[in-house]
């Protein structure tokens, strides 16, 4: 379990918490550069979804985690994690008004399956709608569904978050969240 915020090594603890977490199968995680000057010290990733049929365009994510000892006032707290996911949809879900709160309940179900403990989240989803037109009107319609969300990780375990992150990338992407030790049965 993380310590709190008062603790010297606290950066370092979460770092190492969330270096040592197993990735779930069909997404390609890995270390990117951390923004710079939104914090003293950040650590970032981003993942691919690489199962399923349409490998290639199928979801993408992004991972940050800003730890700020002075405690920032609009994080509530040491430390942000700030999310991206984006997933391409059927072009008629783009059009839907739940889908922003579906997509917005995925995401704090994930955060409460991985047992993260967190505070003041905060989210925007987009849906996006495209049609090509003249040299580009082979591409036809599509639509994806963006989600940039953060919330304050109440102690430096980041483990569940970022396992919370890399599930809701999944789930996005099409694929059932199942609880940990639970297998999806095949028809």
């Amino acid at each position: 379990m993380g310590t709190d915020a008062s603790t010297p090594h606290y950066f370092e603890e979460l770092v190492e918490s969330v270096s040592a977490i197993d990735w779930p199968e069909g997404l390609d995680v890995h270390p990117i550069d951390a923004p710079t000057g939104l914090a003293p010290n950040a650590v970032a990733f981003a993942a691919d979804v690489t199962a399923g049929p349409g490998k290639h365009d199928r979801g993408t994510g992004r991972l940050i985690f800003l730890d700020d000892p002075s405690e920032p006032a609009g994080w509530g707290g040491r430390t942000r994690a700030i999310i991206f996911a984006q997933s391409p949809i059927e072009p008629l879900m783009g059009g839907h008004d739940e889908l922003a709160h579906v997509a917005w309940s995925w995401l704090t179900e994930s955060l409460t399956m991985a047992g993260a403990s967190y505070e003041h989240p905060a989210a925007t989803v987009t849906r996006v709608v495209s049609v090509g037109f003249g040299e580009l009107a082979s591409q036809g319609r599509g639509s994806q569904i963006e989600v940039r969300a953060s919330w304050s990780p109440t102690s430096s375990d980041a483990k569940p978050h970022a396992d919370a992150w890399a599930r809701f990338v999944l789930h996005l992407a099409g694929f059932e969240i199942l609880p940990e030790g639970v297998s999806a049965m095949g028809l």
